[in-house]
């Protein structure tokens, strides 16, 4: 297939284009910033611009004669969105449009879309099926909840055929360290323990000691990033082939709590994990892990790595890019 990747820099998305590529499609990748260094995918044609440019996305869209699209391009920081709701609400929904209407301009009819858990946020119970109450406590979640909808009407008024991929929480780096999580992006748990104990940061904040968990902090399912490019191959497979429209979890089904990381980032390394306790963070659920049923029944899809896993491929890939790095 020829598939438009948007934000196909980032780390989710340059993961899930080396996985197309492998896997003989032909690939263009339009992102604001450059590809990653390093020359991983190398055999992807990468386009600078905005998803905003509606007729710059038209213009790929025909040159390209692309079959589908894979579609990351957005902020992703709940902390961020607390403080500027409407920096997300602009990129994340506006600039979706602009590609569901250039999209719908030149009958480009298949998308995977780069969803989220925090569509969900706090859940009366898990493991959180797609059934779950969609109630997000940020406006990140919230962007990509109004998406969704968006993704449905669409699919009704213009026939589009489209899965949104819900996932858990992304981590860990490629097996042969050469792609992974921005140094100095990254807001993420793992990459920030791991720069800690580099000693390349000040002590991480954990927020939050006091949640009705077992030990007090909050509780996540964490999914390897080789995991979630698997699926958005499946997932494109699956609308390329007549698939139904519909929204799926990816996670493990298995809930980890701030201090089972910390306790494994330490174990992994061998290294003391310098961290620091404060209050909660607005925002944050107290708890949320998936059950991903769904997956594997429509897509056949499911998890082979996991947590040791993840923090594993996630040291290996900062511990080789540390000598490139100054003091965060």
């Amino acid at each position: 297939m020829n598939v438009l990747v948007t934000g196909g820099a980032g780390y989710i998305g340059s993961h899930t284009v080396r996985a197309l590529l492998d896997d003989g499609h032909h690939v263009v990748v339009l992102d604001e910033r450059p590809p990653p260094a390093g020359g991983a995918l190398h055999a992807a044609r990468y386009v600078q611009g905005n998803i905003a440019d509606t007729f710059l996305m038209t213009q790929l869209l025909v040159d390209h004669h692309v079959d589908g699209v894979v579609h990351f391009a957005a902020y992703k920081s709940v902390g961020e969105s607390m403080r500027e709701p409407e920096r997300y609400f602009r990129n994340n929904v506006a600039g979706t449009i602009s590609v569901l209407e250039a999209m719908a301009r030149t009958k480009t009819r298949s998308m995977v879309f780069s969803s989220t858990c925090a569509v969900y946020g706090t859940p009366e119970r898990c493991p959180v099926d797609e059934s779950t109450p969609i109630r997000p406590e940020s406006p990140y979640g919230a962007s990509k909840a109004i998406i969704e909808q968006m993704l449905e009407w669409f699919t009704r008024i213009h026939g589009f055929r489209y899965v949104a991929l819900r996932y858990f929480n992304a981590a860990g780096a490629s097996l042969d360290a050469k792609l992974g999580e921005d140094w100095d992006e990254s807001t993420m748990l793992i990459p920030a323990l791991i720069k800690a104990t580099l000693r390349r940061r000040e002590p991480v904040e954990i927020f939050g000691t006091d949640y009705p968990t077992p030990d007090g902090t909050a509780i996540r399912d964490f999914v390897h990033v080789l995991d979630l490019s698997d699926a958005h191959l499946l997932a494109l497979r699956y609308v390329a082939d007549g698939g139904d429209s519909q929204v799926l979890n990816l996670g493990t089904g298995t809930g980890n709590s701030v201090l089972d990381v910390i306790e494994m980032t330490r174990r992994v390394t061998g290294r003391d994990v310098p961290v620091r306790f404060v209050g909660r963070r607005p925002g944050d659920a107290t708890a949320i892990w998936a059950d991903a049923a769904r997956a594997r029944r429509s897509i056949g899809w499911g998890p082979r790595y996991g947590l040791k896993e993840i923090v594993e491929t996630a040291w290996r890939w900062h511990s080789a890019h540390v000598q490139h790095r100054g003091n965060a």
